[in-house]
């Protein structure tokens, strides 16, 4: 049985007034919850974990977990200061959490031999699983094959969340079977799905999250017409939520719904005016 698979949802961080907004938080988790996605990811990207301090980062943590599971918790940690990625490393681990989302360190650009030391270390002082961010286009550096076929076979590099941008390479790691492969660019979820992937962290998941549940028990019933259905349906919203630097698009989305603010910290900003009126225009289509 797979570790990590069927739908994560990597959660936004909701601001009022420029603090965190600890109750839309638990409230988002619990909704997100009740519709039967597998779990979330606490502190990525979406989650503007950048904009947060470590203490914040912690304090998002410990509130996520007064209301999902903590097998249904994967922690994103990164950073290029060893010894400040380490400690915050223990901290983390010092939670009951499913595993870890760890990308290569960004903007230096690093060897793959170097990259391979660093996910090495890193692995062999966890005490919880890890699992693999291979996102070029954030980090500046591709993870190449045979480095994650050779980090594949530490105990705990379980996963890879895979927006590589190769077909061949995230068809390659299914077929090896080493690693679950979760699918991180969300408009590839269906053919990753059907070639034998485990899941998504898919961060457009925040609206409709049954639609994308329903999606993988489609594809793991063989029932690809309805599958395919339900995916050109979530094509437009798809396109949407990645319309605007991210979570611009999916922070307007959810204050629609009452769920949040439509608030994110400096640097970012909120989504322009035509992106969020064809945001509206879809959400009233899509609800008729």
């Amino acid at each position: 049985m797979s570790i990590f698979s069927g739908i994560w949802v990597p959660l936004v961080t909701p601001f009022n007034q420029g603090e965190i907004d600890f109750p839309a938080l638990t409230a988002l988790c619990q909704h997100v919850m009740d519709r039967g996605i597998d779990g979330v990811v606490v502190c990525g990207t979406t989650g503007e974990a950048p904009m947060l301090s470590k203490e914040e980062q912690l304090q998002v943590l410990d509130a996520v977990l007064t209301v999902v599971p903590g097998n249904k918790v994967m922690m994103g940690l990164s950073g290029t200061h060893m010894p400040s990625i380490v400690a915050m490393q223990k901290a983390i681990t010092e939670r009951p959490i499913a595993g870890i989302l760890l990308p290569a360190p960004y903007y230096i650009r690093p060897s793959q031999a170097a990259l391979e030391a660093f996910f090495t270390q890193l692995a062999d002082s966890s005490s919880v699983p890890i699992v693999v961010y291979n996102v070029p286009y954030r980090s500046g550096i591709h993870l190449e094959l045979e480095t994650l076929r050779r980090l594949a076979k530490h105990p705990r590099i379980v996963a890879v969340k895979d927006c590589g941008g190769s077909t061949d390479l995230t068809y390659s790691l299914i077929a090896d079977g080493e690693l679950d492969v979760l699918c991180g660019e969300d408009g590839q979820i269906l053919a990753t799905l059907c070639m034998g992937g485990n899941g998504a962290i898919a961060a457009s998941s925040h609206l409709f999250p049954e639609k994308f549940v329903a999606l993988v028990k489609q594809v793991q019933a063989c029932d690809l017409a309805a599958a395919r259905e339900n995916f050109f349906q979530l094509m437009p919203l798809i396109r949407l939520m990645f319309a605007a630097p991210n979570p611009a698009s999916i922070k307007f989305a959810l204050s629609l719904g009452g769920l949040m603010q439509n608030e994110l910290r400096a640097p970012m900003l909120p989504a322009p005016a035509e992106v969020e009126e064809a945001i509206v225009n879809y959400l009233n289509t899509f609800s008729r």
